[in-house]
């Protein structure tokens, strides 16, 4: 079956590359990091990496992002699975409107899927990066992935209205000039 050319826009093979390797390298650093931690300390078991400041502390989370809503397993599954499908295929079917787009969502499927295996696999989310400076939640490198990926969609999207917005006042300048111009015939 081919899909209409309307619903894929051809990208350079290179785009698609960058992408994998983001989603991949992104799993594969989450996992590797929950891996060590799960295995090497104690659940709620805090090292300090500098006191007060950053720890690595094990904690279990069943909740959502940052431990919100626990025990509501099933509703993340559901929503991260309609997420990473429907984000990866926006990406893979060439819609990323450039390649900051793409790279940020790239990072967000790549945190989607890193965190869904640990619900899949363990029946939680293996955190353990501990800001303690700022008396926030612990969490983990896909949690990271994906708060980094929403931040640099948001710059982009900001981006492009600012371009745009000049876009329009350059041609709406430049239409007022040569209406004020007349003709000399």
């Amino acid at each position: 079956m081919k899909l209409s050319s309307k619903l894929v826009k051809k990208q350079a093979p290179l785009e698609y590359v960058i992408y994998s390797v983001i989603i991949f390298v992104g799993i594969l650093i989450d996992q590797l990091t929950k891996l060590l931690t799960a295995n090497l300390m104690d659940l709620y078991e805090s090292i300090p990496i500098i006191k007060d400041v950053i720890h690595i502390t094990y904690v279990q989370n069943t909740g959502a992002a940052f431990g919100m809503m626990k025990d509501s397993r099933w509703l993340f599954m559901i929503v991260s699975t309609v997420m990473i499908i429907g984000l990866s295929l926006y990406l893979y079917l060439g819609h990323a409107e450039n390649r900051l787009y793409g790279i940020s969502i790239a990072m967000i499927v790549s945190g989607g899927i890193g965190n869904m295996i640990d619900r899949i696999g363990r029946g939680y989310v293996v955190d353990f990066i501990d800001c303690r400076f700022i008396d926030f939640y612990v969490f983990n490198v896909a949690d990271s992935f994906v708060c980094v990926g929403c931040g640099m969609f948001l710059a982009a999207a900001l981006y492009a209205e600012i371009a745009e917005y000049r876009k329009k006042k350059a041609q709406a300048a430049e239409a007022a000039e040569s209406g004020d111009g007349g003709s000399d015939e």
